[in-house]
């Protein structure tokens, strides 16, 4: 890499958030002049397709390790000018993840090099909520909980500075059938089916979060200490559907389901939330069901707010669904998205539930 680039080491780099926070870095100024930053992607497998892909890209150099391995994490940071860290609850569940996220943070500081550190968050929804255990969904209060430890540790202008960008469901995700619509072949139609009510999903484009994360490092001094929370736009299902039938011509309607009814669309919802624990038979672990159906709860009573308009003033151009569906050529198809998914890990999607679920969507 130049050594006159400023070079970020992005931990989640395979992920759909860390290939868009890469390309936001990577791509020329508003000016058109060339990045200021390279970007050294630390992966578990180097010859994964994804880390092959980033490691085509001008700019970009992958790293082998992982974001448990701490020593690899810390070769990983030396000679960086700053690091993007998004760690994965969803493969070392809460504890592992939250220990993970201080460690780094804590070689980060002892790199004595790093300048910028940021953080990528999810809301802290048991401190939101007074500790609620309607709405604990402990993939949320996770990273909450790190990003409580980093606010009490110095942030440092003439040192490392630390900043977190506090995120939500991606847009993308609505290519997903548990987030996405079920066509009804009897009705040629599409059911945007979810237990959320009246309440609502700030939702994030892709490239918009990726915008967000150039925009930090942009301005270390002005986002030292500081989280910012964004959102694209902040969607009900009802007009979820009304905008999706808008776009694509299609009929498609919004039916508020029972909890357990968009559960059936899941397979092993009764096994852990982490990869980690998946196969262990435990139940002292958080299962799938409980984690979701206190994440629907959240959205349903609208727990999690956003400012549009502050947010609308850093990114001007900030993607409506609307504008996502039209640029991105949204059918309500079904693609692969999230890293986890793709590699048939977790609580998946259950086709066999389909025409059973349609059954009792066509009665309510």
């Amino acid at each position: 890499m130049s050594s006159s680039k400023k070079l970020i080491l992005v931990i989640g780099a395979t992920g759909a958030q860390g290939r868009a926070v890469i390309d936001a870095l990577l791509a020329p100024t508003s000016e058109g002049s060339t990045s200021p930053y390279s970007v050294r992607a630390l992966t578990r497998n180097v010859n994964s397709s994804s880390a092959k892909e980033i490691a085509a890209i001008p700019g970009a150099e992958v790293f082998q390790g992982s974001f448990t391995d701490f020593g690899s994490v810390y070769r990983a940071l030396e000679g960086c000018y700053g690091a993007y860290v998004n760690t994965d609850g969803f493969t070392e569940g809460e504890q592992g993840e939250i220990f993970a996220g201080l460690r780094i943070f804590e070689l980060a500081k002892q790199i004595g090099t790093l300048k910028h550190f940021v953080w990528s968050n999810l809301d802290y929804i048991g401190k939101i909520t007074g500790y609620n255990p309607k709405y604990r969904a402990e993939h949320y209060d996770g990273k909450g909980r790190v990003l409580e430890f980093i606010k009490g540790q110095r942030s440092e202008t003439n040192g490392m500075v630390w900043s977190s960008l506090t995120t939500g469901p991606y847009m993308e995700m609505l290519s997903f059938p548990l987030f996405g619509p079920i066509h009804d072949p009897q009705t040629d139609s599409y059911i945007f089916a979810a237990p959320i009510g009246q309440g609502h999903v700030p939702m994030i484009a892709l490239k918009d979060l990726g915008y967000f994360s150039r925009y930090i490092f942009d301005h270390r001094d002005e986002f030292s200490a500081r989280d910012l929370e964004v959102t694209s736009d902040i969607v009900s299902w009802s007009r979820l559907a009304e905008t999706f039938a808008k776009v694509t011509g299609k009929r498609a309607r919004f039916i508020d389901v029972p909890i357990e009814g968009w559960l059936q669309l899941l397979k092993d919802t009764d096994k852990p939330l982490a990869n980690k624990f998946y196969d262990s038979g435990s139940s002292e672990h958080t299962t799938w069901a409980q984690n979701f159906t206190r994440w629907w709860n959240l959205y349903h009573d609208d727990v999690i707010k956003r400012d549009l308009e502050a947010i609308k003033k850093i990114h001007p151009g900030l993607r409506s669904v609307e504008s996502w569906m039209v640029e991105t050529k949204y059918d309500g198809s079904f693609k692969n998205l999230l890293k986890n998914t793709e590699e048939g890990k977790g609580a998946t999607f259950n086709p066999d539930a389909v025409p059973g679920v349609l059954a009792q969507l066509r009665s309510l």
